[in-house]
């Protein structure tokens, strides 16, 4: 299989470098000191289409493939991995199962707002004691059939599935680590609305902040990615209309994990992006920076630092193009995205460590691009599924 970038894919990758380069770059460190979020930077980015990239232009996107979409958030990540993070939950926990499990009148009121930028998504999953064990969630959901309260129905305007009966679920748990939660307009939140029957019992629905009993709680003081926000949401008897629940009742449990496989191949594109700034910044700092007579990058020491830093790079890279040709061509990706996942979250925090020991004492200083990188990268074994969880489904493809 070729995986080199045709024509199309090459000018998207160019368009968003030259963008990031020119008109986030100059702003990213300010950004992460004083924790904003980039607005009107994505604004501009979704009027490249990268706010809704995978989505059909049936439903207001520019339908382009998994490769364009990750070629776009590595050259995002490249600059700005709190950026990308946001563009990734948007794009694929969001905005692919909306694709895949949504009804025409959903797709219409949310999909096209989605892929357009008008508004972002977030993903609502974990809970305080709930995270990789996803089935053990404990929001619950129950169905209150012919009331509409307040103003639910004006706010939505969602037609009712077929065979689903007029009412609303009453929303009752908490859910953490929610990115995008402070600006987001859509809300994707997996409840239990049979809580006897574990994860067989979880039901998935699309929230709008200005349902009655929705709140945002507090805002996680993270270690990195400070201008992506993650925080706490409270669901007290929010009501949610019954066109609002997203597939069948009890199907949540396969949205959510549907979600999380493309999910893990952005997070991976990210950390991949993520190490290539590190390289390219610890590079030009090698050729500059002079030691004992000379430049530093003339010492072995530092040449096969480098060397093995582009190495993972690229095997990295290679993981994540071909999860991302499995998923455009229908092939089993499970596996293959849990594999890129894996190694390339492990290789971004290798590679931003080096980065650090490269540049010395001014490495460990707020004032370079590679103290941020190195703080962004901690996550990357953790969301979207903690390194562990994937060798969990690594080892189970293997029939252990």
């Amino acid at each position: 299989m070729d995986f080199s970038l045709n024509d199309h894919q090459a000018l998207t990758r160019d368009t968003v470098r030259q963008f990031m380069e020119n008109e986030v770059r100059p702003s990213v460190r300010q950004r992460d000191r004083g924790g904003r979020f980039p607005v009107e930077e994505i604004k501009k980015l979704a009027e490249l289409g990268c706010c809704g990239m995978l989505v059909p232009e049936e439903w207001g996107g520019p339908g382009l493939d998994t490769i364009s979409y990750v070629a776009m958030l590595e050259e995002v990540a490249r600059v700005d991995a709190a950026m990308a993070t946001s563009l990734s939950v948007t794009n694929s926990a969001v905005q692919v199962p909306l694709l895949a499990f949504g009804s025409d009148a959903q797709k219409k009121k949310y999909l096209r707002r989605l892929a357009s930028g008008e508004i972002l998504g977030s993903f609502c999953l974990t809970e305080p004691q709930a995270g990789s064990d996803a089935a053990g969630i404990q929001a619950r959901a129950v169905f209150t059939s012919n009331v509409v309260s307040g103003n639910v129905g004006e706010n939505v305007g969602v037609g009712l599935q077929p065979g689903v009966a007029s009412g609303v679920y009453r929303l009752n748990g908490t859910k953490t680590w929610v990115t995008n939660g402070s600006v987001a307009g859509v809300f994707l939140v997996f409840a239990k609305t049979d809580p006897n029957a574990g994860g067989k019992g979880i039901t998935a629905f699309l929230v709008e902040p200005s349902f009655k009993g929705f709140r945002v709680g507090r805002h996680e003081e993270k270690m990195g990615q400070h201008s992506s926000p993650s925080v706490e949401i409270i669901l007290n008897d929010c009501e949610v209309p019954a066109g609002n629940r997203l597939g069948d009742e009890v199907q949540g449990l396969k949205i959510a994990l549907s979600a999380l496989d493309g999910g893990r191949i952005g997070i991976a594109a990210l950390a991949v992006g993520l190490a290539q700034g590190a390289l390219d910044a610890a590079a030009k700092y090698a050729k500059q920076r002079s030691a004992f007579g000379k430049t530093i990058s003339d010492f072995q020491a530092i040449q096969w630092m480098l060397a093995d830093m582009q190495t993972e790079i690229e095997a990295a890279r290679a993981l994540v193009y071909q999860a991302a040709w499995l998923k455009d061509s229908g092939g089993r990706m499970g596996a293959a995205a849990s594999k890129a996942k894996l190694y390339a979250s492990e290789m971004v925090n290798r590679v931003a460590a080096k980065a650090v020991q490269i540049h010395g004492s001014v490495g460990y200083s707020r004032e370079t691009d590679v103290e941020r990188i190195y703080r962004d990268a901690r996550v990357t074994t953790i969301y979207e599924g903690t390194s562990e969880v994937q060798r969990m489904i690594i080892a189970r493809d293997l029939g252990l």
